[in-house]
């Protein structure tokens, strides 16, 4: 048995070194001792800044590192060869390995093409032009860097549904190039959000399609990874991906596991998503990121009650993978909405010891984001850990305040020493009487995260739990150390027999 852990293997600020597919495969076995079962890599795939591009600038799906182009052979990240090292090591670690597959646009294009293109509103893309002009366009992609290895495609324009720019005509506006039309299974902001950046690529081209499904069967058999975290679905026709993921699934007769990132706060629009792509893949719960960045920035004015309302984890929990934060939302980019750091301890506790959603660990948490002073989730790895030995059985409410949040895990005999209390609170702290569970009376509850007393459970199977101000107590059994020491001396003896030396056993507390 095993609760599920996935890790987002960068932070957008990392260093530009190509070293960093080599420090992942070093660290696969930490990983997997860290309760990590999946890691979400960064783009492999070439941008159009080259080494020092982050990987969503996308310029050559197939080049992930092996063709000098853009002013270099690697990518941020490394090499080819370097990549697929990589995921065996993940992949032999027991971690599954799933690649960023960013599909929506392409940037940095080989040179310009003369067409036809209306002009668009960019602010209500439903506001078109009535007649097209000419215009000189960045559509044209012929990758001579690599010429026709691993597929002879090339991109023109009519490959594509739109630009932002038109060398002919300086208007600040979005260019729909003639006989294109948007997606309609696209978000509906700005009247329509099939166009995002750079070359919007359209996924309902015929050739188009043929040679992006002919892309993902090429990616899983070269590069051996188990998924996709899929970029900017929602300005993507929610049929494409339906279809393109049942087509991977058939080809490779296996599960291709899918994340998709549809970033929009109301629940209503994902859940609509879900039903779109025949539930054929996992969201990321963006709304119940924003409701942990609420708490933590309200000045404790935020009713967390209502933390788990109109959330993904609340109405598809099969289908939510929760985060606290990502590359997108960490300081300086785009999407900012850090959660408050006094808040990120609670926050995932939150996400990890829950009984529903997929949760996922963000690197810039985990290691900290030295470029901005921030430094790691001290509390996050004992909350890992905890989520792996105890974080089990059903769950009921612990507390029902405003300024407090909290549940019981009633453990389960599959998992000796399971089960645990967790507190929070987003203002002032206190002390509250929990039911706990006659199946624990009579034992002792140590706090191992938030430095509060032990707590012996009543005959009743209640007991008085604490919290700090501002902060989160998670409390154990204390069986579960006796229990999880002897595992850990068990597996290393295991290791000794087999002469695998240096074991380093970590235990709670």
């Amino acid at each position: 048995m095993r609760n599920g852990v996935m890790l987002q293997g960068f932070q957008w600020e990392l260093p530009a070194d190509g070293r960093h597919w080599s420090l992942l495969k070093k660290q696969a076995r930490q990983f997997a001792r860290m309760g990590i079962t999946s890691l979400w890599l960064p783009p492999a795939t070439k941008g159009s800044g080259g080494a020092n591009d982050v990987g969503y600038g996308v310029y050559d799906l197939y080049d992930l590192g092996e063709f000098d182009q853009k002013g270099s052979v690697r990518t941020k990240y490394g090499t080819a060869a370097e990549y697929r090292a990589c995921v065996k090591a993940l992949r032999a670690a027991g971690i599954q390995t799933l690649a960023d597959a960013v599909l929506n646009h392409r940037l940095g294009a080989d040179g310009t093409e003369r067409v036809r293109a209306v002009p668009v509103n960019p602010d209500n893309r439903l506001d078109i032009g009535q007649e097209p002009v000419e215009a000189e366009v960045y559509t044209r992609f012929g990758f001579p860097g690599r010429g026709k290895r691993y597929s002879g495609f090339e991109w023109n324009a009519s490959c594509f549904t739109a630009v932002d720019w038109n060398g002919l005509d300086p208007r600040r506006c979005l260019w729909l190039l003639e006989g294109k039309q948007w997606a309609t299974d696209v978000d509906g902001e700005h009247g329509n959000y099939d166009y995002l950046m750079g070359a919007d690529v359209d996924v309902n081209d015929p050739r188009v399609k043929r040679e992006l499904n002919r892309w993902g069967r090429w990616y899983l058999l070269h590069t051996r990874v188990d998924g996709f975290r899929l970029d900017a679905v929602k300005h993507i026709s929610a049929a494409f991906y339906r279809d393109w993921l049942k087509a991977l699934r058939r080809a490779s007769r296996r599960e291709v596991y899918a994340v998709g990132e549809y970033w929009q706060p109301d629940v209503e629009a994902l859940l609509r998503y879900l039903d779109q792509v025949d539930h054929g893949m996992d969201l990321f719960d963006v709304p119940l990121h924003f409701h942990l960045r609420e708490a933590s920035a309200s000045g404790g004015a935020y009713d967390m009650r209502q933390l788990m309302q109109a959330t993904l984890t609340q109405r598809a929990p099969m289908c939510a993978v929760t985060f606290v934060d990502n590359h997108d939302t960490q300081p300086g980019q785009s999407l900012e909405s850090w959660v408050d750091g006094w808040f990120k301890a609670a926050a995932y506790g939150i996400i990890l010891l829950q009984k529903e959603g997929y949760p996922c660990v963000f690197w810039g948490d985990l290691f900290g984001i030295p470029s901005r002073g921030i430094g790691a989730v001290s509390e996050l790895p004992e909350l890992m850990r905890i989520r792996r030995w105890c974080a089990w059985g059903e769950q009921t409410p612990a507390v029902e305040d405003s300024h407090l949040f909290g549940f019981v895990r009633g453990g389960t005999s599959a998992v000796p020493g399971s089960g645990l209390v967790f507190l929070c609170t987003n203002a002032r702290g206190g002390v509250c009487h929990v039911e706990v569970g006659q199946d624990f009376a009579g034992q002792t509850f140590r706090c191992a995260v938030g430095g509060q007393a032990s707590v012996r459970i009543g005959e009743d199977g209640w007991a008085d739990f604490a919290v700090a101000d501002g902060g989160c107590s998670v409390y154990v059994p204390q069986e579960t150390l006796r229990v999880h020491l002897w595992r850990a001396w068990t597996t290393a003896r295991k290791r000794l027999a087999g002469a695998v030396h240096g074991v380093r056993v970590k235990v709670l507390g």
